[in-house]
């Protein structure tokens, strides 16, 4: 099989980058069609990015969504699976299907040769006629660069810190943004006996119930995939007005987009778990967005300074790609691939996978994207 050699170490058919559930997909899709692949994976071991986020983390999409092909979770995981459920299921699908992964290997760049790639780490120089880019849109939390943050007296984290609703009992919390981390940490904090909690929104969000009843709305993901974008977004609309009512009588700005096209460009969903119920009973407020910080205050765009114990910044994450991938044209002004799944990146044997959201699950979506890359390549052998 033709590849291009580089100055040094082996030489793989495939590389892949990142030992996430979209990396782990994609070595699994490759591997079945008899693909040579490896995995590189900087981390020590399998799924530590969510054994860093906190203990009460759960998925927002139901268990029967949210598994990679052919393997399902064990017996009486719960129907939102918890974090501890989500890293053993990743590591039980790593070793069921012989996976090879290269712990603590960093990329740090990646270069065109000939007709392949050179895959830099720091011990050695790969190559390989493809490389798939699985190392996710949440890589880095991602905060504003406030005017005045540095004199900030309180405590200012993001939401990738959140740790335990029981940190922030008897404490003023401001929350700013109200994207899907936004409403995860409003979800916990609703349940804690704070002080006061503050919801700082520039826009409203593109809100859904966890549970209409007893049924989880994420099993309809399926289906509301399929429909024309503007259908998606309709319903989407439909069921935040019945199940919440006119948030805007609370003080929830409006969205500016609709649900599935929202998701779709800026990669912003919400799920309520509690929030909503917390907002109506006034123990969650809406203030203005924030200006700028100043000492133990922060002053809102509308001059109200509020003097929160802690700030969490929902305010999203970047993929950190621009080192490894800066020079090839292939991001967009956020860092984020300009492709993902089986369209091509402008770059032959150059893919992205696991980059972009969905109405079904990523787990889901991490699937069907390794197909479709795996389709291709294995074409092109």
């Amino acid at each position: 099989m033709p590849i291009v050699l580089g100055p040094k170490g082996p030489d793989y058919t495939v590389i892949v980058i990142g030992a996430g559930a979209a990396g782990l997909a994609a070595a699994d899709a490759l591997g079945r069609r008899g693909v040579r692949v490896v995995v590189l994976e900087k981390e020590p071991r399998i799924a530590e990015p969510w054994r860093r986020r906190h203990e009460k983390l759960t998925l927002n999409t139901h268990r029967a969504l949210s598994t990679l092909p052919g393997l399902a979770y064990p017996p009486r995981t719960a129907a939102f699976p918890n974090k501890d459920a989500i890293i053993g299921y990743l590591e039980d699908f790593a070793r069921a299907r012989g996976i090879r992964v290269e712990f603590g290997t960093a990329v740090e760049r990646i270069e065109r040769r000939g007709n392949g790639w050179l895959v830099h780490t720091g011990r050695e120089t790969l190559s390989a006629r493809n490389v798939i880019v699985a190392t996710g849109r949440d890589r880095l939390p991602w905060t504003p660069d406030w005017q005045g943050k540095a004199t900030f007296t309180g405590k200012l984290s993001h939401a990738a810190d959140f740790g335990t609703a029981q940190d922030y009992v008897g404490k003023s919390v401001l929350v700013v943004g109200a994207g899907n981390s936004g409403f995860d940490v409003l979800n916990h904090l609703a349940r804690a006996d704070t002080k006061a909690i503050w919801l700082s929104a520039r826009q409203g969000p593109s809100l859904m119930p966890k549970r209409i009843g007893k049924v989880a709305v994420a099993r309809f993901g399926g289906f509301m995939a399929m429909l024309p974008t503007w259908i998606a977004d309709a319903a989407i609309a439909a069921t935040q007005r019945l199940v919440f009512g006119d948030l805007a009588r609370f003080g929830l700005p409006p969205a500016p987009k609709g649900g599935a096209s929202r998701l779709g460009v800026e990669q912003i969903a919400a799920v309520d778990d509690g929030a909503v119920a917390a907002l109506k009973a006034g123990w969650i407020s809406v203030v203005a967005p924030v200006a700028a910080f100043e000492g133990a205050g922060v002053r809102l765009n509308d001059g109200t300074v509020l003097e929160p114990d802690v700030v969490i910044a929902a305010t999203g994450y970047r993929t950190g790609l621009e080192a490894m991938l800066g020079d090839l044209g292939v991001l967009d002004a956020k860092g984020v691939p300009k492709a993902n799944g089986g369209t091509p990146s402008g770059q032959p044997g150059l893919w992205f996978i696991g980059m972009r959201p969905s109405l079904t699950s990523y787990f889901h979506s991490a699937g069907l994207q390794a197909e479709a890359i795996a389709r291709q390549i294995a074409k092109g052998l």
